[in-house]
């Protein structure tokens, strides 16, 4: 069980670092980092599940998203607008054909899954 518990621990903190660095580095994804660190600090360790689940950037859509499952409007359309972006310069930049289709499959199936998420009624 602590075995568990440390990996849990341990793929929480490595997401939260990513999930920072993501917030400026375009490339990199922060919702589904920041996601998934709130889903393994659930099962790890209770201080830092309350600390992710009251820190300021997050707070707010973690709590939605618990609660609701729901996004807000404009947290929808920036997440979907900055994946866009990453995925195109991925895109652009890698040079096989078969990489490329890959990710642009990738990009509509995670713009999909964006999109349906229910919208926050205020």
């Amino acid at each position: 069980m602590a075995l568990k518990r440390g990996l849990f621990l341990l793929i929480g903190l490595t997401s939260v670092t990513l999930g920072t660095i993501g917030i400026v580095v375009p490339l990199l994804p922060t919702v589904p980092f920041i996601l998934l660190a709130a889903y393994c600090f659930a099962r790890s360790s209770d201080r830092l599940h309350n600390w992710l689940m009251t820190h300021p950037w997050f707070s707010e859509a973690l709590n939605n998203w618990q609660t609701k499952r729901a996004l807000s409007k404009k947290l929808k359309k920036r997440a979907m607008i900055m994946t866009t972006l990453s995925f195109v310069v991925s895109i652009m930049i890698v040079p096989l054909v078969w990489v490329k289709v890959m990710l642009f499959c990738m990009l509509c199936g995670l713009l999909l899954f964006l999109w349906r998420i229910p919208d926050l009624t205020e």
